[in-house]
């Protein structure tokens, strides 16, 4: 099957109509959560890539759709970093250029070709979630197999393998549609494909281990809203808090920046936060965005308060937003202070996790804004001990964007990931709470919510393949990469080895014997 209509020969228009493929997966993630478009929405970018003269256009098919994939997963920054976003776009879209050749190269085959297309593709288009989820490449922020938050067979997977072997799977499932509508003759492998997905599925909901309840908690989060200051913000966290006397709660969040001041400097606060404690008979879990007393520099950090005051407990937060808290190569970079909101002065970052006991004998491992989006974060503070994971952030910059529900479903795959239940709590919206295989616990508090809410968050126990495993799914993918590479290579070299000469045979004499050569 060809591309329809011959316009698409001129490079741009091709450009953006590979562009607007590529932008399609993002309708399957919050706020559209059409999640089962996840399954086909590759398709047309593969059709695409594949109808390509040459490999070289598919290569800047698969750049061109990486660009629109990147720039709408992020459109939400547009306001923040202006013309810095297509930059940003542009750079990582650059990572699915040899995806698109692999397409290409995939599809336009038969027989093995076809049937290799099941394992490379998908693990390419794998390695390039990899390589973007590098912190200094702005995280791994929609990645595919995220897609899935809110689907229960899906969460069991990421029990198994994260949320990479989601990933895996929905790109093995758009390859075999792919197929079917491009290759009719290769529907037996499409298929098997689609059964062989469906099984992998069903074995994880069957077996795959579960986690083993283990009671529960009761842990309020405190959503102030929209407030303009620090000490305003203060106030109101504190008279929201206040609420929750005699609620019998466990544990008390606030959510990222809810302290402007640090609390070495402030001893005011922190005895108005230690009154809190007594009150409600809960510690306190804020975080505090300030320049330290004790050291240089700005840091975000989870301190910890119980009713004899700061407890000593506190997490650094260890991977900043790029831009937002600081600018990366800020010598080459620091112009786009000038064109948008990026941060004016770098923060500071912690050196390692900690698991913090709050009392009533429970541990919890907190993180900051989006190292929610780090599966290997939580994997370590699951390992560490930490009973309850926290999420302690704020979206406030974006109120009116797909930003929040993005971040606050982040949340259900890194519960599911560990066995461990998850508290995402904001200063503005959206905060959720999920249990230990993912599923939403109460209900979500919208960007529009001034309030705090209790949740009787399910504890449990045991160790999911994934924590025990880890990321397996990307290192099977490397090593399919790998297999195919040198089997590539020994063919390459094989058909650029001479022929070996004919053999002639020697002339003989009218006897039939050989001729001897003259002297």
């Amino acid at each position: 099957m060809k591309m329809p209509g011959h316009w698409l020969t001129t490079p741009w228009r091709r450009s953006a109509v590979a562009a607007l493929a590529g932008a399609l997966p993002v309708l399957a993630f919050p706020a559209p959560s059409l999640w089962w478009f996840a399954y086909v929405a590759l398709v047309p970018w593969m059709m695409l890539a594949r109808s390509a003269p040459t490999g070289k256009r598919a290569a800047y098919d698969g750049w061109a759709g990486g660009f629109g994939f990147m720039l709408a997963m992020h459109h939400w920054l547009l306001p923040s970093l202006h013309v810095f976003t297509l930059v940003i776009a542009a750079l990582l879209g650059g990572l699915w250029a040899p995806w698109g050749r692999l397409v290409r190269h995939f599809l336009t085959g038969t027989g093995r070709r076809i049937a290799g297309a099941f394992f490379v593709l998908p693990s390419g288009w794998l390695l390039v979630e990899l390589v973007r989820s590098w912190q200094g490449l702005g995280g791994p922020w929609g990645v595919l197999g995220a897609s899935q938050w809110q689907v229960e067979p899906a969460l069991r997977l990421a029990s198994v393998g994260g949320v990479w072997l989601i990933s895996f799977l929905i790109v093995a499932v758009n390859v075999a549609f792919a197929v079917l509508v491009v290759l009719p003759r290769s529907r037996v492998p499409a298929l098997a494909a689609l059964v062989a997905s469906a099984a992998v599925t069903s074995a994880a909901w069957m077996w795959s281990p579960r986690p083993d309840a283990d009671g529960q908690v009761r842990i309020a989060v405190v959503q102030p809203g929209v407030v303009d200051g620090p000490d305003s913000r203060f106030a109101r966290e504190e008279q929201l808090t206040r609420r929750l006397a005699a609620q019998d709660v466990d544990l008390i969040v606030w959510g990222e920046s809810s302290v402007g001041f640090d609390l070495g400097d402030r001893p005011d606060l922190a005895g108005r936060l230690a009154t809190l404690s007594r009150e409600t008979g809960a510690d306190i879990l804020v975080n505090v965005d300030a320049r330290r007393s004790d050291k240089p520099g700005i840091y975000k950090s989870s301190v910890l308060v119980g009713p004899d005051g700061l407890t000593g407990d506190r997490y650094d937060k260890m991977r900043l937003v790029p831009f937002g808290e600081y600018i990366p190569a800020r010598s080459l970079l620091g112009w786009a202070t000038s064109v948008g909101k990026a941060a004016g002065e770098d923060r500071r970052r912690g050196s390692e996790q900690v698991v913090m006991d709050v009392g009533h004998g429970l541990k919890v491992g907190p993180m900051v804004c989006f190292e929610s989006a780090f599966p290997d974060m939580s994997r370590h503070l699951a390992e560490s001990g930490a009973e309850v994971l926290v999420a302690q952030s704020s979206t406030s910059s974006f109120q009116d964007s797909w930003a929040p529900e993005q971040h606050a479903s982040l949340a259900a795959l890194r519960a599911a990931e560990t066995g461990r239940p998850m508290v995402h709590a904001t200063l503005t919206g959206v905060s959720a709470v999920y249990g230990p295989e993912g599923q939403r616990v109460g209900a979500w508090l919208p960007t529009d919510a001034s309030t705090a809410a209790v949740y009787d968050v399910p504890l449990a126990t045991g160790v999911t393949p994934y924590v025990r495993y880890g990321d397996w799914p990307t290192h099977a993918a490397l090593l399919i990469l790998a297999a195919w590479c040198v089997v590539q290579g020994l063919r390459t070299v094989r058909l650029r080895r001479p022929a070996p000469a004919p053999h002639v045979p020697p002339a003989r004499t009218a006897h039939g014997s050989p001729a001897r050569p003259g002297r």
